[in-house]
């Protein structure tokens, strides 16, 4: 890939189009300097985000003992995974968690737990959990992450005053069966669907170092900016003893260096988020993830324990980048602005837009 490619590439995530296929494979083939092409992302991230970077964390409502097999996950069906398992937490001990992360400098707060997807007596206790952590801090974006969603659900959650709603596609759909058996690649973007329907920041991404090749990253980034989400968690293989995948550490610092200016390139003016396992597999190189994500998390995981916050916090200032404030909008305007009410054609006496 040469310079005049990756100029390219800038420019038309600039205009707001994708990287053909060829040239997304290009930017993972590795033919060309790693630092070339990450201050190519470089470039879209500051057009859009300045150097701002998002803080967020996330709070394990219940953990472990799910009914569902996928193969990456320590909480899974079968795990011999030596994590935490517990039922729910109580909505005040919710709050209790979630304030020092808001104190720390989270401006999202990610309620999170295992299962298939909620029940009723679920979706009630989220309810009470996101006025306990609202009573106390108005202004964090609370984002929920319960599996998959039945009717009604999406709608009861926005109007109990969620944000976002968080549902990972994780592969692509050609090899998703062969990292989890008990629900499909589609169920997980009808669930995106009905979050978005509901009026809920559509939250979608992947985990990387599974086994996929370069055409799988592709078809899962094609498949994700279908979706049109606010934000992409990219998060990379956790290998958890006890999991099926608990052997692979494939991935390398330029490995995922490069999936992330993928992203950036395939998802401009969105919210990239570095998550799990950034810290085991970029190692000394995180700081030049921040020159390609505008937002990551604080602090712990799941079921597995990150980098001190302090550390992250001193990391971003070292590099350059400064903390997004609470009062800031994270995504550009020009995002909104593609947003229209319609005005015209049923209901209406102007004609419709045919």
């Amino acid at each position: 890939m040469t310079a005049e490619t990756l100029n390219l590439l800038v420019d038309k995530a600039i205009r707001g189009e994708a990287p053909n296929r060829a040239e997304a494979l290009a930017v993972l083939a590795g033919a060309d300097d790693l630092i070339d092409v990450v201050a190519a992302g470089s470039r879209v991230r500051r057009e859009f985000f300045g150097r701002r970077v998002k803080l967020n964390t996330i709070v394990n409502m219940k953990s472990g003992l799910c009914p569902e097999d996928c193969g990456y996950c320590s909480q899974r069906l079968g795990s011999a995974s030596e994590v935490l398992k517990y039922s729910w937490i109580t909505p005040g001990k919710a709050a209790e968690v979630a304030g020092q992360a808001v104190d720390a400098g989270a401006k999202r707060v990610c309620l999170v737990a295992s299962g298939r997807g909620p029940g009723e007596r679920d979706i009630t206790r989220i309810e009470h959990t996101i006025a306990a952590i609202k009573s106390d801090h108005p202004q964090v974006e609370v984002c929920v992450c319960l599996g998959l969603l039945a009717d009604g659900q999406a709608e009861r959650l926005a109007a109990a005053g969620a944000h976002a709603y968080s549902h990972n596609l994780n592969t692509s759909e050609s090899r998703y069966a062969d990292i989890c058996s008990t629900h499909t690649f589609t169920d997980r973007v009808d669930t995106l669907r009905r979050a978005t329907s509901a009026g809920l920041s559509p939250c979608s991404g992947a985990i990387f170092g599974m086994g996929e090749s370069d055409d799988d990253i592709v078809d899962l980034a094609i498949a994700l900016r279908e979706l049109d989400p606010d934000s992409v968690p990219v998060n990379f293989l956790i290998p958890f003893e006890g999991t099926p995948l608990g052997d692979r550490w494939e991935l390398t610092p330029e490995r995922c260096l490069r999936i992330l200016a993928l992203f950036r390139f395939y998802f401009p003016d969105v919210e990239v988020r570095l998550a799990g396992g950034r810290e085991i597999h970029l190692r000394a190189l995180q700081p030049l993830a921040l020159h390609l994500a505008n937002s990551m998390f604080l602090g712990d995981y799941l079921t597995s324990e990150g980098q001190p916050g302090a550390d992250d916090r001193q990391m971003i200032t070292d590099a350059g980048f400064t903390i997004e404030g609470a009062a800031e909008p994270t995504l550009p305007a020009a995002r909104h602005d593609l947003v229209a009410i319609r005005r015209r054609g049923a209901g209406t006496e102007l004609p419709a837009n045919a």
